[in-house]
């Protein structure tokens, strides 16, 4: 078995899919763990993503992984006031409802074929040092412990990620930081298959319930739950379990699939690098506060610690110095947006629902081109200017 590569990807998620490949093509030899016997399972996810953003990753639709494509997304208030918004300026969870567990695979088989070798049920142990320096990963094969020697290894490894905490890098998150989620798949139900919607205020403290709908009768229906505000074990499942019963069309079905699971939703993290070390994705702490979406920031970071990775390589420098230049092009492309979004989210949560509502009939009557934070708070004070005083420092 071979045991020594350039670079050591622990975690076959579309970040560490896409920083296998990345480094890959780049003439790295790579090595992608993946603790799961099969990648992208057990789905933790709403499926949402937007289409605009594939061609940074070279990724070509395909109806292997898109279960549907939806016209936009709508926001709804607890008054039953509604936002309606084009999928090209919906965010990033609208566009296509994915089948995610292909989603991944796909990804991980485009690394496949660029050289990555990949070994599923394959569980990073520990960080190999030498000298105080990273040097590859400790891993658990069915039982049997393997050393990998490597000049870099990224930390691609999700919410529960110990690469981070291996390598000395602070990912600790506060609750009010913590998004706990839970979703049912629901079959035999009425929905408007070619709208995602986002129901916002006490439907889901902290949060907001989602429909992605994945065919004509077919959805995910789940919550987003800031854990600060969770008073009882189970509260996700009974706030979503009581939305399901409140509306007629999603009572009528039966689920065929249940899932649990946390995101982070914090402010961009102060480091994501360490010598011989990179995080990318929900390791590194880039899921939208707003949204609890990943996909996208998790493989443009991906992207670029592939990228990043190989280039040390290549010149013998594979300190946190150098790779200071892969958080410099994260960052320049995502963290103001992700410490604005983390900003407007320590405000909603403080939101009434007579708060939200007049948010979103004020938003409903403007004539919205784009759909950001900077963008939905400009519309909101020419109509509502006493409720956006919350929100002045954002603008």
């Amino acid at each position: 078995m071979k045991v020594d590569y350039d670079v050591i990807v622990v975690g076959a998620g579309p970040a560490g899919s896409t920083a296998a490949r990345y480094a890959a093509e780049r003439g790295a030899s790579v090595l992608m763990i993946e603790k799961r016997q099969e990648i992208g399972t057990p789905v933790r996810c709403g499926e949402g993503i937007a289409k605009r953003w594939l061609d940074k990753i070279g990724m070509e639709p395909s109806g292997r992984w898109i279960a549907n494509e939806v016209d936009g997304a709508r926001v709804i208030s607890p008054g039953g006031y509604m936002l309606e918004v084009d999928e090209r300026h919906a965010g990033n969870e609208a566009g296509y409802v994915v089948h995610r567990d292909v989603f991944d695979q796909e990804l991980a088989i485009m690394a496949a074929r660029r050289g990555v070798h990949v070994m599923v049920k394959t569980s990073a142990t520990g960080l190999v040092r030498e000298g105080g320096k990273v040097c590859g990963v400790v891993a658990n094969n069915m039982g049997r412990v393997h050393t990998f020697r490597s000049h870099v290894v990224i930390g691609a490894d999700g919410y529960e990620s110990q690469v981070g905490r291996w390598a000395d890098i602070p990912v600790e998150l506060a609750e009010a930081d913590v998004d706990t989620c839970f979703q049912r798949t629901l079959v035999g139900i009425d929905i408007d298959p070619k709208f995602t919607c986002f129901y916002v205020g006490s439907f889901a403290p902290g949060g907001y319930i989602w429909i992605f709908p994945k065919g004509k009768d077919v959805a995910n229906v789940g919550i987003g739950f800031q854990l600060s505000k969770v008073k009882e074990p189970g509260d996700p499942m009974r706030y979503t379990d009581a939305f399901i019963a409140r509306n007629p069309g999603l009572a009528k079905g039966q689920s065929v699939r249940d899932i649990a699971g946390a995101v982070s939703i914090c402010a961009p993290i102060e480091r994501t690098v360490a010598d011989g070390v990179m995080l990318a994705g929900d390791a590194a702490r880039v899921i939208d506060p707003i949204t609890g979406g990943g996909v996208i920031n998790g493989c443009i970071t991906g992207k670029y610690a592939g990228m990043v990775a190989a280039e040390g390589v290549r010149k013998s420098d594979v300190s946190a110095a150098f790779f200071k230049k892969y958080e410099a092009m994260w960052r320049a492309e995502i963290e103001e947006k992700l410490f604005r979004n983390w900003m407007a989210k320590e405000k909603l949560a403080t939101l009434t629902d007579d708060m939200f509502d007049r948010a979103v009939k004020a938003l409903s009557e403007a004539n919205l081109t784009k759909v950001g934070t900077l963008e939905l708070l400009a519309a909101l004070r020419e109509r509502d200017p006493e409720l956006v005083k919350e929100f002045e420092d954002l603008i």
